[in-house]
């Protein structure tokens, strides 16, 4: 059986760890997905550790962003996600977001990223936190996995700070945030945190 794995993390950096790890232990790049805020001037490592600039390959509508054989993060695109802004992605998670934005505006299912993830089998509270997470800064890394390989990439997403729904979601809860609200206006900021005004 296949399932959702997704955790969120701090730094684009750290994301983009677990991406060259899960690409290194085999896991196909048709798998792996990856979202984040868009931020002017930032380059990604490829898998060859070259350097490719933001929106060398776009194309969510249809086929979804793929790296095209030189690894996922090669292949990030430009998107602009409902609730979210202007986004680097990559993946299938990417493409469902779409067009569950498309599905939306029909009224047939909750729109973007939240209601690409639920649709991705990711429990509807866990799925309000990684958006409310990339909202706020944060880059979302999912995995689609056999049972068979979800405890090796969990381990592996781990292994670079990758942070789960329940623990991110507990310390915004104690913050008084609820759920992800689309129309709300946070800046990107601290990605743990509610209040984006400096300290």
């Amino acid at each position: 059986m296949t399932r959702t794995i997704s955790r969120l993390f701090d730094t684009r950096s750290q994301a983009e760890a677990a991406v060259r790890d899960l690409e290194t232990a085999g896991v196909p790049e048709d798998d792996i997905s990856l979202i984040a805020r868009h931020t002017e001037d930032r380059s990604f490592v490829g898998a060859d550790d070259t350097k490719v600039g933001p929106g060398a390959v776009k194309g969510a509508a249809t086929g979804g962003i793929v790296g095209g054989g030189l690894g996922i993060l090669a292949g990030l695109g430009l998107l602009a996600i409902p609730g979210l802004g202007p986004v680097d992605a990559a993946g299938w998670l990417a493409s469902a977001a779409v067009a569950a934005s498309a599905g939306a505006a029909t009224g047939a299912v909750a729109g973007g990223l939240l209601g690409a993830l639920k649709h991705a089998g990711v429990d509807e509270a866990d799925a309000n936190v990684y958006a409310e997470g990339v909202r706020r800064g944060g880059t979302l890394v999912a995995v689609r996995a056999d049972d068979a390989r979800a405890a090796e990439i969990e381990a592996l997403l781990a292994r670079n700070s990758g942070v789960d729904a329940a623990t991110r979601g507990g310390v915004y809860r104690g913050e008084g945030w609820t759920a992800f609200e689309p129309d709300a206006d946070i800046a990107p900021g601290d990605v743990r945190r509610t209040d984006t005004r400096p300290m």
